[in-house]
């Protein structure tokens, strides 16, 4: 396989992407919990074959002999990638590209490599092992029997046809994996701090409790060894591979996730995975991600139109008169669901002519859809905007408080809500905008011109 030829800055593609310090981070949901990567740093050959428990599913990965297969550490291109897409998505870009055109030292302190001469080496054999690495799988080949493609289909260098000076790179991605990350729900959002986990075996675990734990509320998720090792596609035996595993639990280290021990019916040790925030330098209130915010939209609208009006659970409060502020949407809807107290005169929607009695006990227990929707959707969306910010957000700062280096103080404001539980904001951008323009006001005579 020939190095990817260098283009001309005439023939670059035209959209540029640049680096956003605290851009989310997000994984393609579907390659978090199949075997598609090799866990070993050593050169891999030796295909991956699986077929899930159930036979429906199966995923067959080979390697170029002169490249070997793409590993688990390659894999963070494709999370970057994942990631700029999802941020054009979230902000509305029309016809989101396949192709990119973006920056390696860019790519590469995004995903906490070094930038030196090594590492750009490092990159660029990362990217041919992503070319030449061949999948088939029957995920998500409808209408034919299965699905052929390769990571990336190219990748090529961009200079300057004057100067000869580097003008970055693009890179196509696959269809398979473009449209797994653009389809509702493809993609889940990680902690920075796995880019900071070196083990292979160690990565791969924390997708997993992402995928699975990371929304399981307390309880968590457990796994069989047997199962796990199935998954996991790695090379050597189930006793080995046990044996490490069981060496993880006890050190317990994947940042935002416990690991515990439990014995199955079988006597096979399971591994339970708990979502812990701030663990190993996990972020504190990991968002579910966008997907998830969305899935969890469809279902209130779709419950909320399943009838005229949705009936909440009977909490034995009774309803109060309408209020006469506003409270925040987050407020409302949680007081909505828990209290069942009426917000407008709209969703007394019952029948006259029934007894004061009766009305009062329906009405208590009733809402109207629209306005379950309309609190849904609003709180959703605020929470999707917690932990990062938004590119409305740093131009409305840029221009009322100039002089900041807002990447430092967001971080500063993350802290200080870490603090208290009572300081956790229901909008996160308006609040963060009140907390720069407040810190503005005290300390901008302090700026230098």
């Amino acid at each position: 396989m020939s190095r990817p030829k260098r283009e001309t800055a005439s023939e670059q593609f035209d959209l540029f992407l640049p680096y956003i310090a605290d851009l989310p981070m997000r994984d393609q949901r579907e390659m978090m919990e199949r075997p598609f990567f090799s866990l070993a740093k050593s050169k891999r050959a030796k295909p991956i074959d699986y077929t899930s428990p159930d036979g429906k599913l199966w995923v067959h990965v080979s390697a170029n002999p002169d490249y070997g297969m793409a590993t688990i550490w390659d894999a963070d291109i494709l999370i970057y990638c994942a990631s700029m897409l999802a941020d054009m998505a979230r902000r509305g870009v029309n016809d989101v590209p396949r192709k990119l055109h973006l920056m390696p030292y860019d790519l590469l302190r995004a995903i906490g490599r070094p930038t030196t001469g090594r590492a750009y080496e490092l990159l660029a054999q990362a990217l041919d092992r992503l070319v030449a690495t061949t999948i088939k799988t029957n995920i998500r080949a409808e209408n034919r029997r299965e699905a052929t493609f390769s990571w990336l289909d190219g990748w090529n260098q961009l200079v300057d046809e004057r100067t000869e000076r580097s003008r970055g790179m693009t890179i196509e991605l696959s269809n398979w994996f473009w449209e797994g990350v653009m389809m509702k729900g493809g993609v889940l959002s990680i902690d920075r701090a796995y880019f900071d986990i070196t083990g292979g075996r160690e990565r791969w675990l924390y997708k997993v409790a992402r995928k699975h734990a990371g929304g399981a509320g307390e309880g968590g998720f457990a796994i069989s060894m047997p199962v796990l090792f199935e998954k996991s596609g790695a090379e050597g035996q189930y006793r080995r591979f046990k044996f490490e595993m069981l060496k993880l639990v006890e050190k317990d280290d994947l940042p935002g996730y416990t690991l515990s021990l439990e014995t199955a019916r079988d006597g096979e040790p399971m591994i339970r995975m708990r979502r812990v925030d701030g663990k190993g330098g996990a972020e504190r209130g990991l968002p579910a991600s966008l997907a998830a915010n969305e899935d969890g939209m469809e279902q209130a609208v779709e419950q909320a139109f399943s009838s005229p009006r949705a009936v909440l659970p009977e909490s034995g409060t009774k309803a109060s008169a309408p209020r006469k502020r506003k409270p925040s949407s987050r407020t409302a809807a949680a007081s909505a669901q828990v209290e069942g107290t009426p917000e407008t005169p709209s969703r007394q929607a019952v029948s006259l002519g029934k007894p004061a009695a009766a009305r009062d006990a329906e009405t208590a227990g009733v809402v109207d859809a629209s306005q379950l929707i309309r609190r849904t959707v609003i709180g959703l969306s605020e929470a999707a905007t917690r932990g990062f910010m938004t590119d409305e957000t740093i131009d409305f700062l840029r221009r009322t408080c100039p002089g900041w280096d807002l990447h430092a103080l967001h971080a500063d404001f993350e802290r200080w809500v870490a603090v208290s539980p009572e300081r956790t904001p229901a909008d996160w951008q308006r609040a963060f905008i009140g907390w720069v323009k407040r810190h503005h006001e005290k300390h901008g005579r302090n700026l230098r011109g």
